[in-house]
């Protein structure tokens, strides 16, 4: 059983965290805006419901005529989209710090998607000596990432 207390995140460096009471709808939004935000080819988003910031303060970028990106000045994540009429804000799901508590269950605006991401879970996996070599190169690593 989650406590609302668990569901926290923030950006990586820690300067902005983050409490929701509850998540909401759970998606992948494949828009071009929110593949350009997210450098990626899709955007892991979940409603946020009684969102408190509790450390720091986003940057706003205004994406659109109606919604506005939150991210962090400081280590450049994306941490929400929230529309201009409305009080929704949705936050990234990479950004909580249990992500399995927000499977996505819905593809936004999938016609936007680049051809070949459907076949992603697809691409084969690497061979047992790359495994190796990654596990070695990964145990060397030292996160930097805060909480």
């Amino acid at each position: 059983m989650v406590k609302d207390s668990d569901i926290v995140g923030g950006c990586q460096c820690g300067a902005v965290r983050y409490r929701v009471t509850s998540l909401g709808r759970s998606s992948v939004c494949h828009c071009r805006m929110c593949q350009r935000a997210f450098g990626a080819f899709y955007a892991p988003l979940v409603i946020a419901n009684g969102l408190e910031w509790t450390r720091g303060t986003r940057q706003l970028f205004a994406s659109s005529n109606v919604s506005q990106r939150g991210f962090c000045a400081a280590c450049g994540t994306p941490l929400s989209l929230e529309n201009f009429d409305d009080d929704q804000i949705e936050i990234a799901t990479g950004t909580l710090d249990d992500p399995e508590l927000a499977p996505p269950t819905l593809q936004i605006n999938h016609r936007y998607a680049p051809s070949f991401t459907d076949d992603v879970g697809k691409l084969p996996e690497p061979d047992r000596e790359t495994v190796a070599d990654n596990d070695a190169w990964n145990a060397k690593v030292i996160s930097y990432q805060k909480r």
